[in-house]
């Protein structure tokens, strides 16, 4: 049974770009199920589960943070943190969209390494790693 899911991702480095990709063959989405803009070019409607994906040092960009405190249960129903940075972001993420009124199904913290567009790229194991936190989360959604 398909899951209706996006990942959005805003990030200069080549991994979430890799990340979202391997997430959008594994799960057949369709083209505008991923996008790395955020807020996204197509919002999200009646989603089961929204993965934001970002590298950030210490805090989230003010239009990130203003979107993710716009979740509401009819625009997504589940939401994942995935985040390239520190866990300060992680934990400002999730106090976010909690507050907005979505569940947190699951929050990751990751180092892609690398500046910008000159590194960051997502290793084979990370790739595997990373996979299998989107089946653990889609199987908790369904």
């Amino acid at each position: 049974m398909a899951i209706k899911m996006r990942v959005l991702y805003e990030s200069g480095k080549k991994g979430m770009a890799q990340f979202a990709t391997a997430v959008k063959e594994k799960y057949e989405l369709p083209v505008n199920a991923v996008d790395n803009q955020i807020p996204p070019a197509y919002s999200c409607d009646r989603e089961r589960l929204v993965i934001i994906a970002i590298s950030a040092k210490k805090d989230v960009s003010d239009a990130i943070r203003r979107f993710c405190g716009e979740f509401k249960k009819e625009r997504a129903a589940n939401v994942a943190v995935l985040v390239d940075g520190d866990q300060a972001v992680v934990d400002k993420l999730t106090e976010v969209i909690s507050g907005a009124g979505t569940n947190v199904v699951g929050s990751k913290l990751i180092s892609l390494g690398g500046f910008g567009p000159f590194g960051g790229t997502l290793s084979d194991d990370l790739k595997a790693e990373l996979l299998t936190w989107v089946e653990e989360l889609v199987a908790s959604c369904k």
